[in-house]
């Protein structure tokens, strides 16, 4: 690991690594409603396979820098609150769909795992 790396708090370098994955992950996952939909499925299954490539090769090392301080439960809950923060912007933004109520719940609802998961 670069020294440079090392000066980065480990929280945070899990944390910008997740969300860039989470990137990747929402556009695999939900891209191809928006941009594949004349094409038959199994395309756009073979090139969400291929941006999900992407999701891993920053998810992994993120995960195993994470393991050095968070737990296994902590680093889900973190995941999920990342997922949230990119799914709400990229359905509203990419998607062009209206912002809900709903997000604003379930993101009350992952303050309530954070708080739990990460007190001491």
């Amino acid at each position: 690991m670069p020294a440079w790396l090392q000066t980065i708090p480990v929280w945070l370098q899990t944390a910008l690594l997740l969300a860039a994955s989470n990137v990747f992950m929402t556009f695999a996952w939900y891209g191809h409603l928006r941009n594949m939909q004349s094409k038959a499925w199994f395309i756009a299954a073979i090139v969400s396979w291929g941006i999900a490539l992407f999701e891993y090769l920053l998810q992994v090392p993120a995960n195993r820098i994470g393991a050095t301080q968070f737990s296994l439960a902590q680093l889900k809950i973190l995941q999920e609150v990342i997922t949230l923060l990119v799914f709400i912007p990229f359905v509203v933004l990419y998607m062009k769909q209206p912002m809900k109520l709903d997000y604003l719940w379930a993101a009350l609802c992952m303050l309530g795992a954070v708080y739990f998961i990460f007190r001491n």
